[in-house]
């Protein structure tokens, strides 16, 4: 892992434009800052998910024609506490479906804080966790004949280009059978009045989580950058679709990583782009699915429009 993390370093901080992978956010500090972005009044993203879940979760049965005496494996990409899918959990050992849930997740803390909870909630819940990288994980399991329901929730796709998106999705597609199921959620296109606040609140949470790339690269790769030096800037514009981050440098400074036995420039003005979260519509996801082995079986949305859960079935 540190040595992914010194590759792309060295490769984000070396090109122009700089960019570092959003994925370096998350470490404990990154965690906790983003649970606080979960829970901030201008994060509408979490709630209007969980809205789904909780409203609309028989619709979403429904729509994966699920069979009460057909054994399925239920795999949700990137767990985190579960919140959301519990709803869809409850509903469906309610109704009596033959299932098992399995966690995927490269943080064996983050499994581990799942099962327990899972375990006092839902002690008849068969749950599988299973730590590492999706798609191998993904690759292991595609030998088994069970029908298979994936989950990807939380506009965690947004994080990828929409080239790249295709791609993932059709990997997922390709460790699945005909008719297999994935629920994507995606944060759906609106105003920037909505969708700026929740990249740049006014407690600054946003921003400590911005930095906090930063800080890791001080405490881990023993970088020398003065936090202090770097502004917060996010961009959204309606036309577009896409949010983005960037960490942009408040003076000409050299900044110094002794991990990589090397310097960068950066002059006043310039940014490092942190993240991009693609917001959607149906043509852009039409677009993105065009080059996969997935259709559209449904779409369900929070009572404002904010948020989507699209069904969608493998041909």
């Amino acid at each position: 892992m540190i040595e992914q993390f010194k590759k792309d370093v060295v490769e984000g901080l070396g090109k122009s434009p700089k960019s570092i992978p959003s994925k370096y956010f998350y470490d404990a500090i990154g965690d906790a800052l983003f649970i606080k972005i979960m829970n901030m009044p201008e994060y509408y993203p979490t709630r209007a998910e969980l809205e789904i879940f909780s409203e609309k979760s028989d619709e979403i049965i429904r729509s994966l024609s699920l069979k009460k005496d057909v054994f399925f494996e239920l795999i949700e990409l990137g767990a985190g506490d579960g919140t959301k899918t519990k709803q869809l959990l409850q509903k469906l050992l309610q109704q009596g479906y033959d299932f098992s849930y399995l966690p995927i997740d490269i943080s064996s803390t983050a499994l581990r804080d799942l099962e327990i909870k899972l375990e006092n909630e839902f002690p008849t819940l068969d749950v599988r966790k299973k730590h590492g990288d999706y798609f191998n994980v993904l690759e292991t399991l595609r030998t088994n004949n069970h029908p298979k329901v994936i989950l990807f929730l939380g506009s965690n796709i947004g994080n990828l280009t929409d080239e790249n998106s295709s791609k993932f999705i059709y990997q997922i597609g390709a460790n699945l059978k005909t008719h297999d199921k994935l629920i994507l959620g995606v944060d759906l296109i609106k105003s920037e009045d909505l969708v700026r606040p929740a990249y740049d609140d006014p407690q600054g949470i946003t921003k400590d989580f911005n930095l906090n790339l930063l800080k890791r690269i001080n405490k881990e790769l023993g970088g020398q950058f003065d936090l202090s030096t770097f502004d917060h800037v996010p961009e959204y514009y309606m036309h577009e679709g896409v949010a983005r981050s960037y960490l942009v440098s408040n003076r000409d400074q050299e900044i110094r990583i002794e991990s990589l036995d090397r310097s960068f420039s950066f002059e006043k003005g310039e940014r490092i782009q942190t993240e991009i979260s693609r917001k959607y519509d149906d043509r852009i996801m039409k677009n993105i699915l065009k080059e996969t082995d997935f259709r559209i079986v449904d779409k369900l949305t929070d009572k404002n429009g904010y948020f989507a859960d699209y069904i969608l079935s493998r041909s």
